[in-house]
C-alpha cells in the first residue's frame, strides 16, 4: 500500500481527537529531535519550532471562531497556552530558553487528549 493511500485510510477512521493527537505526537517528535540538535544552531530547529508554533496558531484560530464548541474557558485556556507558546517559541530562537518546556507542553497537551480504554467487559 502506498504512503498516500495508508494516510487517506488513517483519516477516514480517526476522529478530530485521534487526529489532533498524532499531529501532537508528530511535532512533539519533531521538537525532541531539535532538541538534540545544540542550541546555537537555529537551522536544525528552526522548522520544529516554526512548524509546533504553526500548530498552536491554528489552534488558537480555531478557538477564536464563534462557531467553536469547546466551552468558553478551555478555548480561553487554550488561547492563552498559544500565546505562551508564540512568546516562548521567539526566546527560544534567541537561545533564552530551553525547548523543553514546549516538548512539556505538548506532552501534557497530549494526555488530555489519550483515548481512554474501554474496559475489556464493555467491549464484549
Amino acid at each position: 500500500m502506498s504512503l498516500r493511500a495508508y494516510q487517506q485510510a488513517a483519516t477516514r477512521v480517526e476522529n478530530p481527537r485521534e487526529t489532533e493527537y498524532r499531529l501532537f505526537a508528530q511535532v512533539t517528535l519533531a521538537l525532541i529531535e531539535a532538541g538534540k540538535a545544540d542550541a546555537s544552531d537555529i537551522p536544525a530547529r528552526i522548522d520544529a519550532l516554526d512548524w509546533n508554533r504553526r500548530v498552536w496558531t491554528a489552534l488558537s484560530d480555531d478557538c477564536s471562531s464563534p462557531g467553536n464548541a469547546l466551552p468558553a474557558q478551555l478555548r480561553a485556556s487554550i488561547i492563552s497556552l498559544a500565546i505562551f507558546v508564540g512568546r516562548h517559541t521567539s526566546k527560544v530562537i534567541r537561545g533564552q530558553e530551553s525547548i523543553e518546556t514546549l516538548i512539556d507542553i505538548n506532552r501534557t497537551v497530549m494526555q488530555g487528549l489519550m483515548p481512554t480504554p474501554v474496559p475489556s467487559s464493555a467491549a464484549a
